[in-house]
């Protein structure tokens, strides 16, 4: 193990990853949710938005463009997470300036609710919005800015190298080996009572929320990862989906209502 660590020390100083949430599937998961729980009002006008896409497929837009070499790109990277210190809170925290997933989430559901925007413009607010709901269910996109947000961390995972970000992106939820249909099909089961207390919630709760699971989420322990891991952060992990599908539900029924 010390070997191990000292190893994971080098690899600290010469990678820096960037920064995603729960992968390609976890977002799928999440918008394929909130696509089953829309109002008729909000189905309409999304499909006047983004025509016969769904929004499953547009879910990990924001990441697929970080790739764009547009200047914008660069700087809405600032868009999918809020650093807040340790001993600190939301409240407290002073605000990057450049901007940050809570101020880009009031600026995209403005765009949507304004009469002044065009198609194309509420297109990007849209898929962008569909995206950092989903940022905001893994409590990493709250974490540290100096380990960026546990991209730093270097973990073992079934005896592969990776860090633990990465774990809550993808490992976890790619683990179960389904589809992001099989895993709606799983987690669409709340009752009414469920989803109505899960949409209560407001985006400075979820934030809340993933400031108390991101310091268990911290605690790594000797950093070796593996079904003991699993048993403990699955119901975790489901139920942040479940949350973050519903609550995108909730959003976007509110933005299109009629």
């Amino acid at each position: 193990m010390r070997i191990f660590l000292s190893f994971l020390m080098v690899l600290n100083l010469v990678w820096v990853p960037s920064a995603q949430a729960y992968g390609k599937t976890g977002h799928r998961v999440i918008a394929e949710l909130a696509e089953r729980h829309l109002t008729e009002s909000a189905r309409k006008k999304i499909r006047e938005i983004l025509g016969d896409v769904s929004l499953a497929e547009v879910a990990n837009w924001a990441d697929e463009m970080k790739s764009n070499p547009d200047e914008y790109w660069r700087q809405a990277n600032v868009y999918h997470y809020l650093n807040v210190p340790e001993g600190k809170t939301f409240e407290n925290t002073e605000r990057n300036p450049e901007g940050d997933v809570i101020s880009a989430y009031d600026n995209f559901i403005s765009v949507l609710k304004s009469t002044k925007t065009t198609r194309a413009e509420k297109e990007h607010a849209l898929k962008f919005l569909v995206h950092i709901v989903g940022d905001m269910h893994q409590p990493l996109h709250f974490g540290h800015a100096r380990d960026y947000g546990g991209n730093k961390i270097k973990v073992i995972w079934f005896d592969k190298i990776t860090n633990l970000h990465s774990v809550w992106d993808t490992y976890l939820v790619d683990n179960e080996n389904l589809s992001f249909i099989e895993w709606s099909n799983f987690l669409d089961r709340a009752t009414a009572a469920q989803i109505r207390n899960y949409q209560k919630a407001k985006p400075i709760d979820w934030v809340h929320e993933g400031l108390v699971l991101r310091e268990m989420v911290y605690d790594v322990g000797d950093r070796n990862f593996s079904w003991d891991y699993v048993y403990k952060y699955r119901p975790v992990i489901r139920e942040q989906l479940l949350k973050g599908g519903m609550r995108l539900a909730g959003v976007l029924n509110e933005v299109f209502t009629e």
